[in-house]
Order: C-alpha cells, then structure tokens, then sequence
C-alpha cells in the first residue's frame, strides 16, 4: 500500500505524492503564546510527531516548521492586566510583565512539555516577530493583485478583500454570505464585514513596542497573515502538507490559504488537521470546571503514558479523557515495557540497551500497512501488543529466538510512534541510568541473597523499600526486573 492521507480541501483520503522525490516539507500551526499549554496543543504537537516519524520511517527527508505566535490580541490583553500589578491576580499573572517577556516565558512552557512527552524540534520553529518584512511583502503583493485595501477609517489597518477571491470558503466549504463578520476588527473601516486584517494599526494604550512601522502606519500583523508568510519563507510558495487542530481550519486556515493563493503561490498541497480533545463527552471549558491539563496529566502518570494515551486515537477522531484514561494507558505502557524487560534479560542480559535494532527489517507488515493507510495509529498499536502477547507466550515456551524476533519488533514499533523518545530510566543508557541501575542492581543482589538465606523478611524489607522510590521489582524464572512504577 502506497501512504494515503486523508486531505481536509478535497474531503477524500489521497495517495501521497511529495512535490520532490524523497522530500517531504510540512508546517503545522504552533502556540499562540499568552498562556501555558492545554491538552489540545500537546495533542496535535504528538500527531504531527507521528506524521514526521512515520515519514521519515519511509525514507523521506522531511523540513518540519511549527510557528511561535508571540504578538496577538490576547498576548496584550494579558500583559496589560499584569500592569500596576503589586501581587499576582490570578493563574501565571506576573506584575508588570512587559508583552514580549510573557510571551517568551509561555513559549519556554511550550519547549518543556514538548521535550518532556518526546515530541522532536522542528527542523525551523520561527516567532511571528521575527518576520516583519516578510508579512509587509506578502501584504504589498495582495494590495497590487486587488485583493487587499488600507482601511477605509484612516485607523492604518489592512484588509483582505474576502469578495475578490472567489474561492473563499472553500477549504471549509462555506458560502461566503453564510459566514459570520470576521471578529478581529470592528467593521467601521471595512468594505465587508467578513473581510479579515492583514495588518493592524497601532491603537492608543497600547505599547510602543508591540508595533512595527509599515507602508500603512505603525502596527502589527494580523494572526493569518503571519503563518502564510512564515510558511513560505521557510518551504517555498508551495509545499506538502499544512496541519493543525480541527479548531483552525475556519477562519485561521480558511484566510491562511484565500490570502497565499490569491498572492499567486500554490500553497499546501495537502490539509491535514487533527481531532479535539473531550472531557466525558462533553467539549472541555475552564467555565465549568472540566479541563484537564497536560501538568495535571504529567502529575498523575509519567511521560510515557501520557504520550502514549494522547497519541493513542486515529489523528482525526475525538479523543475522549475520563478519569480512568491515564490508568488504561499505564496498563497498556506497562504490558509494553513488562514484556520488553523480560525480553531483553532473556536475550541479552542485564545492562543497558545497547544494541541496534533493525528498525526496517523488524516492523511487521501489518504496521507499516496500518500506518501507510491515514496514519492508523489504532491499527498499528494492535499489532504492536500482539507482538507483546506472542513475545510472552514465547518467553513461556523458553524460545529464545521468537523472543528475540518479538522484542526486536516491539522496540521497532515503540520507536516509530516515538515512545522510545519518552522510555522510563531503566530502559535508556546514558550515565543517569547506569547510576541507577548500579544501586538498584546493588540492592537486588542483597534481596537475592536474602532470599537464598531464607531471610524473607529482609528480602520484602529490600522490595518495599524500592517500592517507596518508585521502582517496581517483578521476579520471573531469569531473575528479578526492574522498572519505574
């Protein structure tokens, strides 16, 4: 099967065909920076963590670029609120934080919990500031081809002329005059009220320094504007894919496309977008209390569980949290790795795991078809926990190789979607875990010996105690295992 993905502008699942042979060029839509990171960004952060993996899995070399949004409405409205501030008044409220120094500091959030659930850097990830001439190109472009016009108030805004453009409305498939006015600006200056801004003029109480000078006035971009112009810059006037969150196909993909092609560049070639996040069914919202956040996630399970629950559901489909998410994930997690421990020591030993995997040659078919087919990630984690499950059966007949071929197979796929990135400890090298596994290994030796001397007390006392830590010790005709609980 060739790879297919399921593109959002022609609603049909399509044969993959990159604009280069054995390129792939992909910008997905990053962090708009006014506040920390919601389970919805870190979603789509893993799912294009997936797309770029499996891709490069399949021999493509790909040009990731995700954006840093750090100049917009909200951004301002936040700072602001921090102003005269003595004391904090309310959630990550900082007195006095200029705009550019609360944008830089949820950015750093941004960093962390990506690093943490495993999700790679982009090969680019460029702010919206850094791109001034770029955006006043792009704008200077649609105002010669007539589909753009300063302001008709003198305010030093921009406007895209949404009725120049006939083809608006059709990524989402709208009829223009059932499209609500854009709510980024009021309609004074406008010729219709469902024209966006491209460019907005510096307004009275704002900061200085959150405008730029400009053919139009001082002012700063709008927010579709921005991506058009990073997108292109940095993967040419047309690319392969552009992804994001089901939540911007309208109105930030719907503009980002109209004011690209009607600028006479090609754009994306492919739409992919990723589905919300639910809490019990119901659409998450601070205003009745039922959010949840990936640092109330990572409190309650370790990275590689919360990678693996928020990457668990096919990329286009809901994904559904209910209390019991994060313990269905750990026992998924914990089947994976209790295999994989068991595995190695059969296989290999105690110690490290330092040997190379054949990634290509160990990868069953029906995961790479699973994954070819609309990054199926479901399919393809089923046919990860069947190998688990043929591993084990193997380890309980003592065939050495099937456990072998079983393992190579079960690290393979863990490393394709990634979760190798998030292994715990006592599956990593690296000085951190040989420290640990020196002194864990110290103590299971004694509670060895105290086992052999019939000392079962001492021998409880040595399990419990690494229980405390956080360490759980399963024993199995090979020897005791380790692993962090």
């Amino acid at each position: 099967m060739s790879l297919r993905f399921y593109d959002t502008a022609t609603a049909q699942v399509r044969d993959f065909v990159p604009l280069k042979p054995g390129e792939v060029s992909l910008y997905y839509c990053g962090a708009t920076v006014q506040g920390r990171p919601h389970v919805g960004h870190i979603r789509s952060a893993i799912v294009f963590d997936q797309l770029t993996r499996w891709l490069e899995f399949r021999g493509y070399r790909v040009t990731t670029v995700r954006n840093v949004t750090d100049i917009d409405d909200k951004i301002l409205a936040k700072s602001a609120e921090s102003m005269g501030l003595e004391v904090p008044s309310g959630e990550d409220v900082i007195p006095n934080e200029p705009w550019w120094a609360l944008a830089y500091r949820f950015e750093q959030a941004f960093a962390k919990a990506y690093d943490t659930l495993g999700v790679q850097r982009p090969t680019y990830e460029p702010r919206a500031t850094g791109h001034i001439p770029e955006m006043h190109a792009l704008i200077s472009r649609l105002i010669e081809a007539g589909h753009a016009y300063p302001a008709l108030d003198g305010s030093g805004d921009v406007y895209f002329d949404v009725r120049s453009w006939e083809a608006y409305g059709s990524l989402t498939r709208q009829n223009i005059d059932d499209m609500q006015a854009a709510p980024d600006a009021g309609p004074r200056g406008k010729r219709d009220p469902r024209d966006f801004a491209l460019w907005k003029g510096h307004k009275e109480g704002e900061p200085e320094t959150a405008a730029w000078d400009s053919p139009w006035g001082r002012g700063r971009p709008g927010w579709h504007l921005e991506c058009s112009a990073m997108a292109t810059k940095y993967l040419g006037a047309q690319f392969d894919i552009h992804g994001g969150g089901l939540d911007l196909r309208f109105p930030h993909h719907e503009n980002e496309m109209a004011q690209s092609q009607a600028a006479g560049d090609g754009f994306a070639n492919y739409w992919m977008h990723n589905g919300m996040v639910t809490f019990e069914g119901e659409k998450m919202s601070k205003s009745i209390g039922n959010t949840v956040s990936p640092a109330q996630m990572l409190a309650e399970a370790s990275p590689r569980v919360v990678r693996y629950y928020l990457g668990q559901a096919h990329y286009r489909s809901v994904l559904d949290y209910r209390p019991t998410s994060l313990q269905e994930a750990a026992s998924a997690v914990e089947r994976i790795d209790g295999f994989i421990a068991k595995a190695h020591l059969k296989t290999y030993g105690p110690g490290d795991y330092a040997f190379i995997v054949d990634t290509h040659g160990s990868i069953p078919p029906a995961f790479g078809e699973a994954m070819d087919d609309d990054l199926n990630v479901p399919q393809a984690l089923a046919v990860l926990h069947e190998t688990v499950r043929a591993g084990n059966t193997a380890l309980a007949q003592d065939d050495a190789e099937a456990v072998k071929a079983a393992l190579h197979s079960a690290l393979a796929m863990t490393g394709v979607l990634g979760l190798d990135a998030v292994q715990q400890p006592a599956m990593q090298g690296g000085p951190e875990h040989g420290a640990l596994d020196a002194l864990v290994q110290a103590q299971l030796e004694e509670r060895r010996s105290a086992r052999a001397a019939k000392d079962w007390a001492r021998a409880d006392a040595i399990r419990d105690s690494l229980a405390a830590a956080g360490i759980t010790v399963e024993d199995s005709a090979d020897g005791a295992t380790w692993s962090l609980a």
